[in-house]
């Protein structure tokens, strides 16, 4: 099991696990700890405040620590288990619960990065100083399309095969 305290304290062990130097971690903890609040406030209790059993993650901070070394590092729920001292069922549950948490503390820290970029202009836009990109792409295999323009959309020109291409 990990020794969060101990992590927490040294910088170069927070930059290790979670991809965030210290300062950075502590900025974002504000907001996170604001945006679990609100969260609570929502959520209805079926508990009195302080009722049921301990969580391991007590700490605002032990929850951004493992929802921060989970997006850096995707290991499986078995791994963060393991790791964090429970069930892999609530390894899930507890991602589950802080990544929307996490994704509301970066949209206030207007920091949450842009996924979809739709046209080949809106990216020379956004990335004019880029020479080269490398694009990672997964080509999957979809049923033949009936209409004769969808079939031309969706040709592989691999053994005439139909695909639709995902890029990650």
């Amino acid at each position: 099991m990990l020794n969060l305290e101990k992590i927490l304290k040294q910088d170069r062990q927070i930059r290790a696990t979670t991809g965030l130097n210290r300062q950075a971690f502590e900025a974002l903890l504000a907001s996170f700890e604001e945006a679990y609040q609100q969260m609570l406030m929502k959520k209805r209790r079926w508990r009195t405040l302080g009722g049921g059993r301990k969580a391991t993650l007590r700490s605002s901070a032990d929850k951004l620590f493992f929802i921060l070394l989970y997006c850096k590092c995707y290991p499986t729920f078995d791994l963060m288990s393991v790791l964090f001292g429970f069930d892999r069922s609530c390894a899930h549950d507890w991602v589950h619960r802080l990544m929307p948490i996490l994704e509301t503390a970066l949209a206030q820290k207007q920091t949450l990065p842009e996924r979809k970029i739709h046209s080949i202009e809106e990216f020379l836009a956004k990335f004019a100083d880029v020479q080269e990109v490398i694009i990672d792409g997964t080509e999957r295999p979809v049923q033949r399309p009936q209409d004769a323009e969808q079939q031309k959309a969706h040709y592989s020109g691999k053994k005439t095969t139909y695909a639709e291409t995902y890029y990650r």
